[in-house]
């Protein structure tokens, strides 16, 4: 176990790789790997630990009735997935989770995470607050895709998701998680209608992108938002 890279996570922000060492076995730690397109967790399902995810990345989908899949976030490196769930015991998931690339994944038992240490070590107490700041930032999280998904238009929607995207980078010029498919599920919208919405953008002079790299022109931008 690379303890030194997870000294670099939101999870562990603040606790040493020797602590972190210490603290593994009693989160009952478990360390999977996954091959593109398998799932990880299936919807319907109740968990009882966290993921990290090592190295790879993971999506979270949403399949309705008929077998569409809506991807709701990407999970990279260092980031975590099914807190929420794990904290519950008995709650199914309401997504399912399926590895986007080849992934390494690490598991710890959310009760044991949050059930009082005996010892009363400064770090376990660290790694609950850090855990409560990730849950605060992913309901921040849906709230900005609930605002993204809101406007009626798809060139309303593509303009506050990219508009968000170059402020979170500071630049204009910017790489997005997503492919065009992935962007679409995201948005809510149909692909194909997407691409040509954002055919017509280019043509405005709104933006140029390639797969997805986006570089937005600052004149056109600030004329339609």
């Amino acid at each position: 176990m690379d303890t030194s890279f997870l000294t670099t996570t939101a999870l562990f922000r603040g606790i040493s790789a020797g602590e972190i060492t210490s603290m593994l076995d009693c989160l009952q730690a478990v360390q999977k790997h996954y091959d593109k397109g398998d799932t990880v967790y299936h919807a319907g399902t109740t968990v009882t630990s966290l993921g990290v995810v090592l190295s790879g990345s993971v999506f979270i989908e949403n399949d309705d009735f008929w077998g569409n899949k809506n991807v709701l976030d990407k999970v990279l490196p260092g980031e975590v997935f099914a807190e929420t769930y794990a904290s519950i015991p008995g709650e199914p998931l309401m997504f399912n989770v399926t590895a986007a690339e080849t992934t390494e994944i690490l598991f710890l038992n959310v009760q044991r995470l949050l059930a009082v240490c005996p010892h009363s070590c400064t770090y376990h107490h660290r790694l609950v607050e850090n855990l409560l700041s990730i849950s605060a930032q992913k309901n921040i999280h849906l709230s900005r895709r609930s605002l993204h998904t809101a406007p009626k238009t798809i060139r309303g929607r593509l303009l506050s998701y990219l508009s968000y995207q170059a402020i979170r980078q500071g630049s204009r010029d910017f790489v997005i998680p997503f492919n065009r498919q992935q962007l679409a599920d995201y948005l809510n919208v149909d692909r194909s209608a997407l691409s040509n919405e954002l055919g017509k953008m280019q043509r405005d002079g709104l933006l140029r992108v390639e797969k997805n790299h986006f570089h937005l022109s600052a004149d056109e931008m600030e004329f339609y938002l």
